[in-house]
């Protein structure tokens, strides 16, 4: 750990929240029995409970350790990421909830698969969930591998262990019950945390934000340069893909979706929705704010950032080298077992929607045909947790050196190609046809994985090759594009049965989807 030694105040609070996460587990597991409880915590979170949840879901390792690292990198090209994230789920709020929880069960292929021939499209829908989870899995346990490296001097095979073994723990004993009120618990925690680290931040300026950033731009070898665009993104296409990323690619991820079945009406999953707007809004202008003081404090710190301006550790450290800086290391630990904390809360989340997939989706429903016990089901979840759990584990070795930000908005742009498209239509386009939904879903997932995987981040930083043959970092815009214009395409040429099924069940999910009958 930089300035050696280990910290007992990290020690002590990570402790204590595993203790009480494990404690929650093994309350949650008590009153799980069936399916819907596993699942969706048989519907009885209320709105303001599901919108911290939904919140921290999002206020992650990737926007707690990724994005301040980026504004620390980028200047005011993280920005993008801020304005993004805030703007997606207000899209959620206004395009999303009602419909989705009106038509849903367990998980969001139950919408599609309303009007939708159902097995191809739970295929579908799993294969999407699980290519969605597994990056976003991989860049949470990437962000943990490095914290808990640094602060607690565990090898970072060693500590990606830990993660991922706590995480199945809580999804194979507590399901969605004690996932949901990890993250509540996680979400207080982050929004304290982070509010104390901006106040200490904006205390070394005499709480002056045109003060804060007149020093950021003197410390920074770009002066002013800092705050113009272009530092991390200098063309359109990379901003446009960047965007739709985040506007696309949170309504398609799964395991927020998972959470809008979770309330008991459309009215409580509008609320929740509209608290995780207001409570993720605040937070990503707290952590701009951070990563922006963190270039104005830490450059020129050589136990942090050495000459060419490279953080010790790697740049997802910059928050927790900035809280010791401003706090101590009493709060230096503290912020690390919360950053570590926030990990722990998401990765469960993430990996029950992806065990649901296999589950539920594929297993239950396709498989068996539906002929299948609770029991069964809940058991088989469990198993795939433990299997997606490992593989998760070994691929975030490979991906150590990644930014979590940038990994997570890969897990952003498969979500928005292939998830995406088929429920937005499924939602708002009477034409609509199963062999659109999956003819667009299979290319929407093919290129994103091939363009991701010709990328620069995967191609130069993961693979290392000198030069990359796709030259974007995100490839979203081209493949949402794909995968619209295939599905669109083949359902206008559709001319079959099926077809004629899936256009004549629109006006009967329509009239559910606005009364929530049968809900």
């Amino acid at each position: 750990m930089i300035g050696g030694g280990t910290n007992v105040t990290a020690i002590v609070v990570f402790v204590a929240f595993v203790s009480l996460s494990l404690f929650i587990t093994w309350w949650a597991a008590k009153k799980t029995h069936s399916a819907g409880e596993f699942y969706t915590a048989g519907g009885k979170i209320t709105g303001f409970q599901n919108g911290l949840a939904l919140a921290g879901d999002f206020m992650s390792a990737a926007t707690f350790l990724g994005l301040t690292g980026l504004a620390f990198i980028g200047g005011a090209d993280a920005m993008l990421y801020t304005v993004a994230i805030t703007v997606s789920w207000a899209f959620i709020l206004f395009a999303f909830a009602d419909r989705m929880r009106n038509l849903g069960r367990y998980t969001f292929a139950d919408v599609v698969a309303f009007r939708l021939q159902p097995e191809r499209m739970r295929v579908l829908a799993a294969a999407g969930t699980l290519t969605v989870a597994i990056p976003y899995l991989i860049a949470q346990m990437v962000g943990a591998g490095s914290l808990i490296e640094t602060l607690f001097n565990i090898p970072y095979l060693g500590a990606v262990l830990i993660v991922g073994t706590l995480m199945t723990i809580y999804v194979v004993f507590g399901g969605m019950l004690a996932t949901t009120w990890v993250q509540v618990t996680k979400a207080v925690l982050l929004l304290a945390g982070g509010t104390v680290l901006l106040v200490l931040v904006l205390s070394k300026f005499g709480f002056s934000i045109d003060s804060l950033f007149r020093s950021a731009s003197d410390a920074h070898p770009r002066g002013k340069g800092i705050f113009q665009p272009g530092v991390l993104y200098s063309d359109p296409i990379s901003v446009v893909s960047l965007g739709l990323a985040f506007i696309c690619g949170t309504a398609g991820l799964p395991h927020v979706l998972m959470r809008f079945f979770t309330v008991p009406d459309a009215r409580q999953a509008r609320r929740s929705i509209g608290y995780a707007v207001v409570i993720i809004g605040y937070f990503q202008a707290a952590i701009m704010i951070v990563g922006i003081g963190a270039i104005a404090l830490l450059i020129g710190q050589p136990e942090y950032v050495d000459d060419a301006g490279r953080i010790s550790g790697g740049v997802n450290m910059v928050s927790i080298y900035l809280s010791r800086l401003v706090g101590g290391e009493i709060f230096f630990g503290l912020i690390a077992a919360v950053a570590f904390a926030t990990i722990l809360a998401v990765v469960a989340g993430i990996l029950l929607s992806a065990s649901a997939a296999v589950a539920h989706d594929f297993y239950a429903r396709v498989i068996r045909k539906g002929d299948i016990s609770d029991d069964a089901e809940v058991r088989v979840s469990r198993i795939a947790t433990v299997i997606i759990g490992a593989i998760a584990i070994g691929m975030s070795v490979l991906f150590k050196n990644v930014n979590v930000a940038v990994l997570s908005t890969i897990a952003l742009a498969i979500a928005a190609s292939v998830n995406f498209p088929a429920i937005f239509l499924a939602l708002f386009w009477r034409g609509l046809t199963t062999r659109g939904a999956v003819a667009g879903g299979v290319t929407g997932l093919v290129v994103v994985i091939v363009l991701v995987v010709l990328s620069p981040t995967v191609w130069v930083n993961v693979l290392g090759n000198k030069v990359a043959i796709f030259p974007y970092a995100y490839p979203t815009l081209f493949s949402v594009a794909a995968a619209f214009a295939v599905t669109i395409l083949v359902s206008v040429a559709d001319n079959s049965a099926r077809a004629q099924i899936d256009r004549a069940a629109y006006s009967a999910q329509l009239v559910r989807s606005e009364t929530g009958e049968n809900s």
